[in-house]
């Protein structure tokens, strides 16, 4: 298997966006024996919420509910589509058969059947999952000041992580819409701060398609000398105070400072060198940016980010074609060939990984789309955009697994019982990391707001 997703051969600057892991070798203590302490210390102490980590896995594009999980075996051919529904570990669980590992795994995953929102543009989508509001404004929406904090910004706000490292990272870029970037995934009014720092995943192969970054700061860790720039450094360091009455001086000395710790410290090399992690791990995740993006992601959580975003598909929709989740045309193959493969092997390992670790009821992980595909299915073998019924997942950070919540009817075009929306989940995300849904963040006027709006789901 070798799917493609996209291109990386794009050069960047040195970012102000970086990332450090935990001080390893600090104090002469090496990845392996500071992750066998803390299995131990799993076993006897869980973890309280309040120090969980979250992995999101993004779904860019749209996922199709009917051919993944939530099938419709009894419906007319036109809405069942192609795909046969298999049985999981989990008694009376179905889901899609090309997800046949992730059906091993059933009984780590509560699966939510009964979201819906009301916007079928991608990047609106997008912005109701990631944010947990309605979105703003109508027609294309990149990002603005004034937009709501993605809830990875919110976690990297009221989560402190080591000296150093940031509060959040996305992998492996930005995501973006027929070259334009998206609103949703930034630090909106909390401040370009609160931005999650986008990493270039080293290894797999890439996704088909187009990867665009359009400006975005992404950081390629194994291509930046750190002799080179400690000198750039010490240069910056040597002009004039008066650069620091620049406006956004003070955003830029924030991701300047962490860029030199995590360039200039040996912690790096254990987080992002994934050849330092065991050949039947790393071969488990998958030979593509995928899988390899979701083991970086957990590494990096490790190592002390508190929260990392993976785009599990190709960074620029382009016009529905290519390996991402906007499946109008071709919507069979492209998902049993491409799509659902990559992402049955990555998450099934993902979450293999973490309970071997012993860290899984450490670790949140939560899977997102913009919305689901309709019901009928079109003249192009295709599914299109469609927001009113569709599916997520979340597993370890205290869900309790082989479980789903609520139900579509049965043509899969709306929630039938226990209807939800962005904000329940959200909400239900931030309870599990021991974040109250009325906890209050500000923007920079002082306005307080509640980080969510909704009510947490019984998940637990």
């Amino acid at each position: 298997m070798n799917p493609h997703w996209p291109s990386t051969n794009h050069r960047h600057r040195i970012s102000r966006r970086c990332l450090l892991p935990t001080a390893v070798g600090a104090y002469g203590l090496s990845l392996a024996s500071i992750l066998q302490q803390q299995k131990i210390a799993a076993s006897t102490n869980p973890t309280a919420a309040g120090h969980r980590r979250c992995i999101l896995i993004y779904c860019w594009g749209g996922m199709s509910h009917f051919e993944s999980w939530d099938p419709k075996p009894e419906a007319p051919s036109d809405i069942r589509g192609e795909f046969s529904p298999i049985s999981t570990a989990t008694p009376g669980i179905q889901i899609s058969e090309h997800m046949p590992l992730l059906a091993r795994q059933t009984e780590k995953l509560a699966i939510i059947r009964s979201i819906c929102h009301d916007d079928s543009a991608h990047g609106r989508g997008m912005y109701w999952n990631l944010t947990g509001h309605k979105p703003p404004r109508a027609g294309n929406i990149p990002p603005m000041q004034n937009d709501w904090p993605s809830f990875v910004s919110v976690v990297s706000k009221l989560r402190n992580a080591p000296a150093g490292v940031p509060g959040a990272v996305r992998l492996p870029y930005p995501m973006v819409d027929n070259g334009t970037l998206q609103a949703g995934e930034y630090g909106g009014w909390l401040g370009a701060k609160y931005d999650p720092i986008v990493i270039r995943t080293p290894k797999g192969e890439p996704f088909g398609g187009v990867s665009r970054s359009l400006g975005s700061q992404v950081l390629k860790l194994n291509e930046v000398d750190p002799l080179r720039f400690s000198a750039r450094r010490e240069l910056l360091g040597s002009l004039d105070d008066s650069i620091s009455k620049a406006t956004d001086f003070g955003n830029f000395e924030h991701f300047r400072e962490m860029a030199s710790g995590m360039l200039l410290g040996s912690a790096v090399k254990n987080a992002y060198e994934l050849e330092l992690e065991p050949v039947e791990i790393r071969e488990s995740y998958g030979d593509h940016i995928g899988g390899q993006s979701m083991l970086l992601a957990r590494r990096l959580t490790e190592a002390g980010v508190p929260i990392v975003q993976v785009c599990c598909a190709a960074g620029d929709l382009n016009g529905g074609s290519g390996d991402m989740w906007d499946t109008h045309g071709d919507n069979f193959n492209r998902l049993r060939k491409n799509l659902l493969p990559v992402f049955d092997q990555g998450l099934s390992a993902l979450l293999a990984d973490l309970d071997q670790r012993g860290t899984l009821d450490d670790t949140l992980v939560v899977v997102l789309t913009d919305f689901g595909r309709t019901p009928k299915i079109n003249g192009s073998a295709g599914r299109d955009h469609y927001p009113s019924a569709y599916s997520v997942a979340l597993a370890g950070g205290g869900i309790r697994g082989g479980q789903v919540y609520g139900s579509s009817d049965a043509r899969g075009a709306f929630p039938q019982t226990k209807k939800c929306g962005p904000a329940d989940v959200h909400a239900t995300i931030f309870t599990a990391l021991g974040i109250a849904p009325g906890a209050t963040i500000r923007d920079q006027l002082g306005r307080p707001f509640p980080v969510s709006d909704g009510k947490p789901l019984p998940l637990t």
